[in-house]
């Protein structure tokens, strides 16, 4: 079996699908890269046994088929070496040896022996639900979500992101119970509805993917695995078992106290704020009254406070709220405009972030914090 390709091409490739790899494999074939010749192309495989990465190459020079596993580090470090150049594999299908031979020089690798390799689910058309999802859709609903997943060995449920789809719209979720967001297109819809849970690596894996993409991505699921086919990759993954929670019930309907003000200066100060704050709760103070908004924090163990007055437009009831500092400021990274809305009740129930303005017309963003109880 004998193959011509790029260097910098099959290094990137490569270094697509090798994030998928774990470092604590209990199937030492895992290491490797799948590599399969055919008529049309290569195609290379990557597998951590709970999600798969697919890509191909069309390749003009290649003689013979066949499957041989490559050791992935130890591929990839050596393709970083190379300046761009046409290389070539030279594999020996019975004793496993593969030789690359580039402009000045030959390398020699043990491979091992494809056919051991955990095969690879394969979509089965009668009980699948298939959707053309745009890239753009896709990718900023992981993006938005991804932050607040949990790391709940309790609830795996909560471990990744629930996608959820209707004739009106699609929702990407995601909650730690401290805080939620809820994603949601109007450009973007299923006839039938349906939902699953995509867990929290292989929707960081699909987000490094669609960073490359151009068009839209064939996204299928069944009750167990889910399949996202790109151009160049496919991702196949398997989903996460189980009912999500009703998110919608926590999220507050009646919030008479809403206060509106620029997110990069308030983003800011609650940062500087919080380092003042006690280390194990990171409570930060918010006392909201006319159109002044007072962030406060203190440790009274090292005797330490800070207090910052901003301008903001507030319509309701003088209101006290406390929040964990460090959620407030991941809510407010990832909330995409240059004002902020906080809806409020009461001290004890949750707030709801919302962006002022909305980037895109199809697209409504809402995050929720739970408060934190304030020692008076």
């Amino acid at each position: 079996m004998k193959f011509v390709v790029s260097s910098t091409e099959l290094l990137s490739h490569l270094t697509a699908i090798s994030k998928v790899i774990s470092n604590k494999s209990t199937m030492p074939i895992l290491d490797n890269f799948l590599f399969k010749m055919s008529e049309t192309g290569l195609t290379i495989t990557a597998s951590d046994a709970e999600s798969t990465l697919i890509t191909s190459l069309e390749l003009d020079n290649i003689e013979g088929e066949g499957l041989i596993a490559i050791p992935a580090k130890l591929l990839i470090d050596t393709l970083k070496e190379f300046p761009e150049q046409p290389l070539t594999f030279q594999v020996d299908l019975t004793t496993f040896g593969i030789q690359i031979f580039s402009e000045n020089g030959k390398y020699s690798i043990i491979g091992y022996d494809g056919e051991d390799y955990p095969e690879t689910p394969v979509v089965n058309e009668d009980n699948v639900a298939t959707l053309q999802v745009g890239r753009k859709t896709l990718l900023k609903g992981i993006e938005k979500t991804l932050f607040a997943t949990a790391d709940d060995e309790l609830r795996p449920v909560m471990n990744g992101i629930y996608i959820e789809l209707t004739p009106d719209f699609m929702s990407f979720v995601a909650s730690d119970a401290h805080k939620l967001v809820r994603y949601r297109r109007t450009d973007a819809k299923s006839e039938t509805p349906a939902s699953f849970i995509l867990p929290k690596k292989p929707a960081a894996l699909l987000k490094n993917l669609l960073s490359r993409e151009e068009n839209d991505v064939k996204m299928q699921f069944n009750d167990k695995n889910a399949f996202f086919t790109m151009t160049n990759y496919q991702l196949i993954c398997r989903l996460v078992e189980g009912n999500y929670p009703s998110y919608n019930s926590v999220i507050p309907v009646n919030n008479p106290n809403s206060m509106v003000i620029d997110r990069l200066a308030f983003y800011n100060t609650v940062k500087r704020v919080s380092v003042f704050a006690n280390q194990a709760s990171n409570l930060v103070k918010l006392t909201i009254g006319g159109n002044q908004l007072v962030i406060s924090a203190q440790d009274i163990d090292f005797s330490i406070s800070a207090v910052e007055r901003l301008n903001c437009e507030y319509e309701g009831d003088d209101i006290e709220i406390g929040f964990k500092s460090t959620f407030l400021q991941e809510i407010l990274s990832n909330l995409p405009s240059a004002e902020v809305k906080l809806e409020m009740s009461d001290p004890s129930r949750a707030g709801l972030l919302l962006p002022e303005e909305k980037e895109d017309d199809d697209e409504n963003v809402l995050m929720l914090l739970m408060p934190m109880m304030i020692n008076v």
